[in-house]
């Protein structure tokens, strides 16, 4: 009798084992699936939040004219001749002249007063697009190819970590004399330095002045021995004198240039990236001098 209870009993507990096993086996696999499910929408959580946009195949309509006109003007720095001044200078020349000096000493005020230097695709990316540009954007360019931008100017704004626009006159590449031009090494060191290398013309004529020939000679011709030196586009022009004629600034657009500058005269309402101002630094300027001179000159527009 005891063994038949017993052996019940035995039985009883063989079966509540199993019973508890596959409850076990089942509420873990049941775990297991919520886990799996729990981590699964974890998963596309977080991928929802850190997911990217692909914004690069997206169209931005370019701004109009006077969406240009209304974007707060960069002020755009221009230099010609970075050497003391002669005896023989003439009162003109002495505004194209500055110091080896003082143009260190203004440089070194712009650093300091934190400016950060922009090339001309940044500032057409602002001004056609919106693009952000740093906190106290400056340009700064030179024109007419001369030495002393390459181993005064290009070596000072090494220095604070600056870059450099030069407008180059192709006729003067590699001339000797009383004043001495770059060469063609020293203008494609400055392109491969990121530095932006730029048209200004075969010789320097006015722009003004330009017959249906200078087209050719004044604008392709020189486009295409600066793209052959430095193996780049060049997209960019500076005016001769400052010097534009209205009417034909649209031929700068069919010639390939994406923009153009002036100097501080008024910019064409109808063609403001064939306008850009900038004002030159005289030698005769402090540092003082040239920071007002900046936030006067190009502070009238909206942000």
């Amino acid at each position: 009798m005891i063994s038949k209870i017993h052996q019940k009993l035995i039985s009883n507990l063989k079966q509540n084992a199993q019973r508890l096993l596959l409850i076990t086996s089942i509420g873990l696999t049941l775990a297991s699936c919520n886990s799996n499910s729990a981590e699964k929408k974890s998963e596309q959580k977080n991928n929802a939040v850190t997911a990217v946009p692909d914004t690069t195949k997206a169209e931005v309509k370019p701004a109009d004219a006077k969406t240009i006109l209304a974007r707060r003007e960069v002020p755009v720095l221009c230099y010609h001749q970075i050497r003391n001044a002669l005896a023989s200078d003439s009162k003109r020349a002495g505004d194209d002249i500055i110091s080896p000096d003082k143009f260190k000493q203004h440089v070194k005020m712009l650093a300091d007063s934190g400016y950060h230097t922009v090339l001309p695709a940044q500032l057409y990316n602002y001004l056609v697009y919106g693009t952000k540009l740093p906190e106290k954007p400056i340009m700064i360019t030179f024109d007419d190819t001369d030495m002393d931008q390459f181993t005064v100017g290009n070596s000072t704004l090494k220095k604070y970590g600056f870059k450099g626009v030069y407008f180059i006159m192709t006729v003067s590449i590699g001339r000797k004399g009383r004043i001495s031009y770059m060469t063609k090494e020293n203008i494609k060191q400055l392109a491969d330095e990121g530095n932006t290398i730029a048209s200004h013309t075969y010789d320097h004529k006015n722009f003004a002045q330009f017959t249906e020939e200078d087209w050719e000679t004044q604008i392709d011709e020189p486009t295409k021995k600066l793209e052959e030196i430095i193996g780049k586009k060049v997209e960019y022009f500076a005016y001769p004198y400052g010097v534009f004629k209205a009417a034909n600034l649209h031929k700068l657009k069919e010639h390939g240039f994406k923009a153009a500058f002036i100097l501080s005269t008024a910019r064409d309402e109808n063609y403001p990236l064939y306008t850009i101002r900038r004002i030159i630094d005289p030698g005769r300027y402090s540092a003082k001098n040239l920071y007002y001179s900046i936030n006067k000159s190009f502070n009238k527009t909206k942000s």
